[in-house]
């Protein structure tokens, strides 16, 4: 019959009814997605300002080796990870058990760090490339791995690991250990006090999330006759958007559904004097100009002691995915 093809079996005419089923799924995906936004802030239980939105997200896989840039990252309780390479979850100690730093190995800041298909695969200048599984032999032993007198746990990434981290230091023997999830963690608390009980860290210095904004690094830039990059200061969440140290007065953020609580501004060392490119360590700046003009709390001089104040210091509230682009917001009690 002439004009039946645009009828239904029940006579509604196609285009009608699939736009009545369009419009139904639109004003349900609407409510759902309202229904999660409520949510989200009946969570935060505080008032949402945006600060500005995330331009770049690193993970720094073994401690004070170079960082990888990553355009979307999973958040956990240790810090930023995506796939294998977790943040600051292997490390390279002395034969004491002394975790050690680009502080006195800046060379360090020269291994690059890959992974695929379960191994991890280290580089650097004049060596060949050492890859080693990501899970280890549980035969391999489990080392004491020490910081600022407080013990974690690592297991021993083997001989020929070791081997390549002692010949291209060309100094002390080192080995390189790795951190498993069952293992012993390290608490901030216990030599920075304005941390929780609750916040815990495999290797990296005092905290899970280092965040600065893009603004901070160039005002500092304005400052310096010579021009540094951020990852001289390696911070896992760079922000765009906002003013410069901004960032020290955002106690509590939300970025996606990641909550982070923060405890103080990153009290800067000479290691933001190694240039990340070269692995020489300057002999004053940038420390000498933040020393300058930034400063700390007076209250909280002990903590600080000489170090300027640049970046701030956050543990992960709620775990979640950020990526590259997300607003950030800041929660207002």
């Amino acid at each position: 019959m002439a004009g039946s093809a645009g009828l239904s079996p029940r006579g509604w005419p196609l285009l009608p009814r699939f736009a009545w089923f369009c419009a139904v799924a639109t004003a349900a995906g609407l409510a759902l997605g309202a229904a999660a936004a409520a949510w989200g802030r009946r969570r935060t239980r505080g008032e949402l300002v945006r600060v500005g939105s995330v331009s770049e997200l690193f993970i720094y896989p073994i401690k004070s080796c170079r960082g990888v840039p990553v355009q979307r990252a999973e958040v956990t309780r240790l810090g930023l990870r995506k796939g294998d390479l977790r943040d600051r979850c292997w490390t390279v100690i002395k034969e004491d058990g002394r975790m050690l730093s680009a502080k006195q190995e800046p060379r360090l800041v020269l291994v690059s760090v890959t992974c695929e298909a379960g191994h991890l695969t280290l580089s650097a200048p004049g060596m060949k490339t050492l890859s080693i599984p990501v899970e280890l032999p549980r035969t391999n032993s489990i080392c004491s791995c020490r910081r600022f007198g407080v013990e974690g746990e690592g297991r021993d990434c083997g001989d020929e690991a070791a081997q390549w981290i002692t010949t291209f230091l060309n100094s002390e023997p080192y080995r390189l250990v790795h951190y498993e999830t069952d293992m012993k963690t390290r608490k901030p608390v216990d030599f920075l006090p304005v941390f929780l009980p609750t916040d815990e860290v495999a290797y990296a210095e005092g905290s899970p999330i280092l965040l600065i904004s893009e603004a901070s690094l160039e005002d500092l830039n304005a400052r310096l006759e010579k021009k540094i990059k951020i990852n001289n200061f390696r911070p896992n969440i760079v922000v765009t958007g906002c003013a410069p140290y901004e960032e020290d007065a955002w106690v509590e953020l939300l970025i996606g559904q990641v909550k982070l609580g923060g405890h103080m501004c990153c009290p800067r060392c000479i290691f933001t004097k190694v240039h990340p490119d070269t692995g020489i360590m300057d002999k004053k700046e940038p420390l000498k100009t933040l020393k300058s003009y930034r400063k700390c709390d007076p209250s909280e001089q002990h903590d600080f002691k000489n170090e300027p104040p640049f970046g701030y210091l956050y543990g992960v509230d709620r775990t979640g995915v950020i990526q590259v682009g997300d607003p950030v917001y800041k929660i207002i009690h």
